[in-house]
């Protein structure tokens, strides 16, 4: 089906390149990369728990929603990304149920890396902005450029659509919110400056709610999110960057491990073993066996691997273990990457 199609693409987007990002004069620098090959690799739970919520909703309703026209799928994550501009009133899971251990991490992580830019906000996608009529017809004027009287007949037609359908659950359906971004400040035409950001989606808390990761998977997608700005800090990530399949994997492995190295570390969140094995099983589901797309985020067990090296890393000494700096931990990633994906 073709919505299977459009979110597995938006699964596999956690990062978006757009101008203004911030890079450091000594960057690491670009490791040999081995290319991606072909191999073994399922479909993680994570996605079949997906695909599970809205197989059921059959041809009719599964073509709406994949309407090109109407950009159900977008519709959330889009607006968080273009409107979404303050961390004030932020709020995590449908019923903003993972807000506070968010909020408490995001403290967390920035103290551990000594990040101290203040304009990255955290900020939530929710489904349930389809039910305001007055963002959707914004979206619709401004993000998708549909004249006035085309952006009135879609937003009626969203509206309409919420409450013929009881299965979209007024938009609360994880489809519609179902991904993690990490973007730099940036300006976006017909909308203005946007600032550097972390989207989280309701979508996304939900699956790992379902599959048993409650406990560790919003700290996990938090971590990595902020690791894809460590990475614009240090140039690892640059504006207009061209990204192919072995790029691509090589800054998401690397965000696990930074996520993973924080995790714990004695000094960073200090998770047990019990919680960092979860934390890799959390990456595992958000691998994919997209080899020849250009996003390809590394297969689950690379996903799994890196989070392994990563947590292993920060306890190599136990307690005692000091903070690497991220650009050391990034050289030392790029010197083991090579084993990491065989």
């Amino acid at each position: 089906m073709k919505l299977i199609h459009i979110i597995t693409l938006t699964i596999a987007s956690s990062l978006i390149l757009l101008a203004g990002c911030r890079k450091s004069d000594n960057n690491p620098a670009i490791p040999d990369l081995a290319d991606v090959v072909p191999g073994n690799c399922t479909t993680p739970p994570l996605r079949l728990w997906l695909f599970s919520q809205f197989v059921t909703w059959g041809q009719e309703l599964t073509l709406i929603s994949a309407s090109p026209e109407l950009h159900m799928p977008d519709m959330a994550n889009f607006y968080a990304l273009h409107y979404e501009n303050s961390g004030e009133n932020q709020y995590f899971g449908t019923n903003a149920e993972h807000t506070d251990k968010i909020n408490s991490v995001y403290k967390d992580l920035k103290r551990f890396w000594k990040y101290n830019n203040k304009n990255v906000f955290v900020v939530g996608s929710h489904g349930s902005m389809m039910q305001d009529r007055e963002k959707v017809f914004k979206m619709y004027k401004t993000v998708f450029n549909y004249p006035d009287d085309k952006a009135n007949r879609y937003a009626d037609s969203i509206g309409t659509l919420l409450k013929t359908y009881p299965q979209f659950l007024k938009g609360d359906h994880p489809a519609f919110s179902f991904n993690q971004l990490a973007i730099p400040d940036t300006t976006i035409a017909n909308v203005g400056r946007i600032p550097a950001k972390i989207i989280i989606g309701d979508g996304l808390l939900k699956g790992f709610d379902e599959l048993g990761f409650k406990d560790v998977a919003p700290q996990a997608i938090l971590a990595h999110e902020l690791g894809h700005h460590l990475q614009y800090e240090l140039g690892i990530l640059k504006t207009g960057m061209k990204l192919v399949p072995k790029t691509s994997r090589r800054i998401e492995l690397m965000a696990d491990a930074y996520a993973a190295y924080f995790l714990a570390h004695p000094q960073g969140a200090g998770m047990s073993l019990t919680n960092l094995q979860q934390v890799a099983e959390v990456f595992f589901n958000t691998g994919d066996c997209d080899f020849a797309v250009d996003s390809h985020h590394g297969t689950p067990a690379q996903r799994k691997a890196a989070t392994e090296w990563g947590y292993k890393l920060a306890t190599v000494t136990g307690k005692q273990t000091p903070i690497l700096p991220a650009e050391d931990l990034a050289k030392l990633f790029d010197a083991e990457l090579n084993n990491i994906v065989k």
